[in-house]
């Protein structure tokens, strides 16, 4: 609506309370009733405000953050199914203290949000140390530098500016494409510029484990079906397996 309509409609409708309150003067012939009543309706009027700005406001505000936080798990979602999920594979290869972290992180359909955030606490608590191979490095780069156009279009994507953590993690991971394909032949790079590559890759692998867990968490919650299939296609499990191995009462 325009603000010559919204004018228009407030003067609308005072000049419809006018004329009520004229015809009511005029049939009745009380004034001092209508004056009476029209206090007491205007004693309300902060009430009404209270109610309608704050209480339905706020829960129309809360509405609208839950909807904005589905379409961001969304997005997180596409994000993990297309690239995601094969780069934590991938990347779990460059770990030299790889079997204590897929035993910290052997998230299966039994866990809960407790040992999810457990596992958070783990990742955040625990120094990641990337061994700067140039071998696992070029298969990571490969795979970077195929999905490319996919992660520019979801920066692209108005949703993940609010997700202020998904985004910097997005950010180090497009950052780590780049250093890796401005390289003409890893396994000729010396030993300085390995070391700087495996700390780029450590800051895009711990933060694409908490994004990970933590869009998990949101799975577990919301979606146990798609839990289900995340947990059992684990990437850190190495007897990770589509086919489920158990029956529903035992989850």
């Amino acid at each position: 609506m325009s603000k010559r309509e919204m004018t228009t409609l407030a003067l609308v409708l005072v000049g419809i309370s006018v004329a009520v309150f004229g015809a009511q003067i005029a049939l009745f012939g009380r004034p001092q009733d209508t004056f009476f009543y029209l206090l007491q309706d205007l004693a309300f009027l902060p009430l009404t405000i209270l109610i309608v700005t704050v209480l339905v406001s706020s829960i129309l505000s809360e509405r609208e953050r839950r909807l904005r936080q589905h379409k961001m798990n969304m997005v997180i979602g596409a994000f993990f199914s297309q690239v995601g999920r094969r780069l934590l594979e991938l990347m779990s290869g460059l770990v030299c203290n790889s079997s204590e972290l897929c035993a910290a992180l052997a998230v299966d359909p039994t866990w809960g949000e407790a040992e999810l955030r457990g596992a958070i606490d783990f990742v955040r608590r625990a120094p990641l140390e990337i061994e700067p191979n140039p071998e696992p490095l070029t298969t990571v780069g490969d795979l970077l530098a195929g999905q490319r156009a996919f992660m520019l279009g979801l920066l692209e994507n108005p949703t993940l500016l609010e997700h202020e953590t998904f985004t910097d993690v997005l950010w180090a991971v497009f950052h780590l494409e780049e250093e890796l394909a401005a390289r003409k032949s890893l396994p000729d790079s010396p030993p300085a510029d390995l070391e700087h590559l495996a700390g780029d890759a450590r800051r895009a692998y711990s933060g694409l484990l908490v994004a990970w867990l933590e869009y998990m968490i949101h799975l577990s919650k919301d979606y146990p079906f798609l839990y289900s299939f995340a947990a059992r296609t684990n990437p850190l499990r190495p007897d990770a397996q589509a086919e489920v191995s158990y029956s529903p009462s035992e989850k």
